[in-house]
């Protein structure tokens, strides 16, 4: 290694020489750069559909558009109506109002349907006749009477309970459901204004009652305002604790400035270059901008500090600048390799936006070695830089700490592996679980909303089964309707689902209908033709608007069921639809395949993600691990150089078994990215420990060496990472909070693990081999 880096600083130094020759150049340059990638971030394009999270050969996603092709789009918003005061929704007032925004709801943009009580079609028979119609008619002239009686139809119907109205009628819900558009950007936006404004109106109207707004219609918006929120809150939050930090750890006006400067080039390159390849912003990418933040701060203040050190030392400025470069080169360059490595890794992902993630960030890491090494020598040569007074109290912890680590090193091997076995046990208390519903916190109103309806009506999160009958009209076959009855009746029983709805309720309650509403003949038909002539003369008598293209295909060869879930994890869902495919299999073959919808897309999508991540993990570790055996030209100490780096994500994700117990989309990344970024702590310790032993020194004056050496440098640099990442954590959006709390308690521990497992680890090695 003491080889490489001679040769690597006689290169240094002729390439530094270079840069403060030309430095006007070299800044003329790097403004031209900067404004000709800067161009391209008018370019860039904001998601606003959760597809944008989803790859295109994902199975599920698949599932459900064919289902979408086969009835009706999936798309749907759900209003809550509530009386503030939990009273019944069964009063003139509240009927009244649900009645207006039933009819004012069919004026939503794209909208196709909408469902509510008081359009619910209602079936009697009068003499020969079928008379289907709404449930509520003019609401403000209904009598006592009429309001008993539509009470109890809702409370008792197997299609509203559970569905459109709460068991206890306190709460009642309406679904408008949208057609696909051509212009979904434009859906996005106009939909929620206009149910938002409608929803103003009706508050002002009714005081005393409470309106709530979610689905996956907002759900869309609200990822589009998760974007929006990240760039107008978080980025800025960044930069300022970017700054901070900057002036704290150099106490330099001038090095923090040139900090800012080559951090802006960076970030500007980078997401001008997203911008001309037709990169779509996501959640999940928006936070680049602050990982390069991140990354600036912490490589720069590794080459200001040592300049500003050898400063004092009595050099003048230029000469301590190429001896800083002489000394930080090559570090700074295997730094940021790893962390290229560690972040390109992500491109085996399930889902696009990481994979976006992994090469935006990969881009913007090569781009803050390339400003750090030509733009930033350049600035610091022109700006007038001071070295200020040194700080004693610093260097006398470090002497300290690795006095008391050597004189402790085997008490602390001890205790560190009784931590690891302690912590590591909450590995399997983990589990694996995407939750659309809980991917925003309270801070949103669309989570607010959300958490209502789940609440207090029914669950957001439904199974969607496309049944097969084999032939064009078999829906009303008797053995076809008899499996779906069997199958409904299964699925019902099952304690994850609140609610199904299935064609058969329908043929059911016409059989009742027609059979003079008695109670008895609340079942199937008798026979398939019978089925045939009651469909035929319900289809015949629907209202506008109530038609049954969304749960019965054209050909009529096909029903939709449509399985409602209480609020479970997605390992639960999973496991649900796992025992109704065994199910299906043994009592009817060939019905339906796999559930699909939204729902079953984010259930899927965590399991789905983990296992590509896998193979990312141990191409990204391995690539990292095979690095550095050749950088210490030791089998045994780039083996050794490994447990540092591999213990502190087990450690995290330890604790946050214990802490949270769930590993979502975005907690699946966090071991790549960390691992990338904590390797340079080790790569920096490690070489200070082999250049003292390579000089002589002994183990213990080694492992001291690097304390005094490389120690303040460490410390620095993770708490400018940790106050970075720490910012990710002010983030409503789950997919961003996750990896900055993630990643921060990461790179905690790997500092941890760095200075009190590492050295005891390295003189236990140099015991055995002695």
């Amino acid at each position: 290694m003491a080889d490489t880096k001679a040769k690597t600083g006689a290169w240094t130094e002729a390439w530094t020489t270079a840069i403060l020759r030309y430095r006007w150049v070299v800044m003329a340059l790097a403004a031209a750069l900067v404004v000709a990638a800067g161009a391209g971030g008018q370019r860039i394009v904001t998601a606003d559909d959760f597809r944008i999270l989803i790859g295109e050969d994902n199975p599920q996603l698949k599932a459900l558009d064919r289902l979408e092709d086969t009835y009706s789009a999936a798309s749907a918003a759900v209003v809550a109506i509530a009386p503030k005061s939990g009273e019944t929704i069964f009063t003139r007032e509240t009927l009244q109002a649900i009645e207006e925004l039933t009819e004012a709801a069919w004026q939503t943009p794209y909208s196709s349907r909408v469902d509510s009580i008081t359009n619910y079609n209602h079936s009697a028979a009068e003499g020969d006749d079928l008379i289907v119609q709404p449930l509520v008619e003019d609401a403000a002239s209904l009598t006592n009477a009429d309001i008993r009686r539509i009470r109890d139809i809702a409370l008792n119907s197997r299609e509203l309970a559970g569905r459109l109205v709460s068991s206890r009628g306190h709460a009642t819900a309406m679904v408008i459901t949208f057609a696909k558009p051509e212009a979904h950007g434009d859906m996005v936006k106009k939909t929620p204004d206009y149910l938002n404004a409608m929803l103003d109106e009706a508050r002002a109207k009714y005081p005393r009652l409470g309106f709530y707004l979610t689905g996956d219609v907002l759900l869309n918006r609200t990822i589009a305002d998760a974007i929006d929120d990240g760039s107008r809150r978080l980025i800025p939050t960044a930069f300022l604790i970017m700054l901070v930090c900057a002036v704290l750890l150099l106490r330099s006006f001038v090095g923090m400035l040139a900090i800012v400067v080559v951090m802006l080039c960076a970030v500007a390159t980078t997401m001008g270059s997203a911008g001309w390849a037709g990169v779509v912003l996501s959640p999940m990418n928006s936070g680049v901008p602050i990982i390069i933040m991140v990354l600036t701060v912490a490589h720069s203040v590794h080459i200001i500090t040592t300049t500003i050190i050898h400063m004092r030392e009595g050099l003048q400025k230029n000469a301590a600048i190429r001896q800083s470069f002489n000394i930080n080169t090559y570090p700074v360059f295997l730094a940021s390799l790893t962390t290229i490595i560690g972040f390109a890794s992500l491109n085996t992902s399930d889902s696009p936006p990481i994979q976006s993630l992994g090469n935006l960030a990969a881009l913007g890491m090569l781009c803050v070695f390339v400003f750090c090494m030509t733009l930033l020598p350049a600035l610091l040569s022109v700006l007038p830089l001071r070295p200020p007074k040194a700080r004693s109290g610093q260097v006398w912890f470090f002497e300290w700490l690795g006095g008391f680590v050597t004189r402790r090193y085997k008490a602390l091997l001890v205790c560190g592996l009784v931590a690891f076995v302690a912590i590591g046990a909450g590995i399997p208390k983990n589990r694996l679980s995407d939750d659309w519903t809980k991917q925003f916190d309270e801070s949103y109103q669309f989570r607010v909303d959300t958490d209502f309806v789940i609440d207090n009506i029914t669950g957001l999160n439904s199974l969607e089964y496309s049944l097969n009958a084999g032939r064009e009209g078999g829906v009303t076959e008797l053995d076809y309707l008899r499996k779906v009855a069997a199958f409904a009746e299964w699925a019902a029983a099952q304690p994850e689902v609140l609610h199904v709805r299935s064609f058969v309720d329908i043929m059911k309650r016409l059989n009742r209908v027609l059979n003079g509403d008695d109670p008895a003949f609340y079942r199937l038909p008798d026979n398939a033709e019978l089925a045939a002539q009651y469909l035929l003369l319900y289809e015949l008598s629907i209202p506008f608007g109530g038609d049954l293209n969304d749960r019965i295909d054209i050909g009529k060869s096909s029903t939709r069921m449509t399985l409602t879930a209480r609020d479970v994890p997605a390992n639960d869902l999973r496991r649900l639809d796992a025992r109704a495919q065994a199910w299906l299999q043994a009592n009817a073959p060939g019905l339906a395949g796999e559930a699909s919808g939204i729902t079953m897309i984010f259930a899927h999508m965590a399991q789905r993600n983990i296992e590509s991540m896998l193979l990312g993990t141990i191409i990204g570790m391995g690539l990292i691990s095979f690095l550095l055996i050749l950088v210490f030209k030791s089998l045994k100490m780039g083996l050794v150089s490994l447990a540092p780096n591999f213990i502190p994500p087990a450690l995290g994700f330890g604790l946050w078994g214990y802490m949270v117990g769930q590993i979502s989309l975005a907690a699946s990344i966090t071991t790549i990215i960390a691992f990338g970024i904590i390797v340079d702590d080790t790569i920096h310790f490690m070489s200070k420990y082999l250049k003292a032993r390579n000089d002589g020194e002994a183990a213990p004056q080694a492992v001291r060496y690097a304390f005094r050496m490389v120690g303040p440098a460490l410390l620095t640099t993770t708490i400018v990472l940790c106050a970075g990442f720490t910012v990710f954590g002010l983030s409503g959006y789950e997919g961003i909070w996750v990896v900055g709390q993630m990643v921060t308690l990461i790179i905690a521990l790997g500092l941890i693990i760095d200075f009190l497992f590492l050295p005891p680890l390295l003189m236990l090695i140099s015991r055995s081999k002695s």
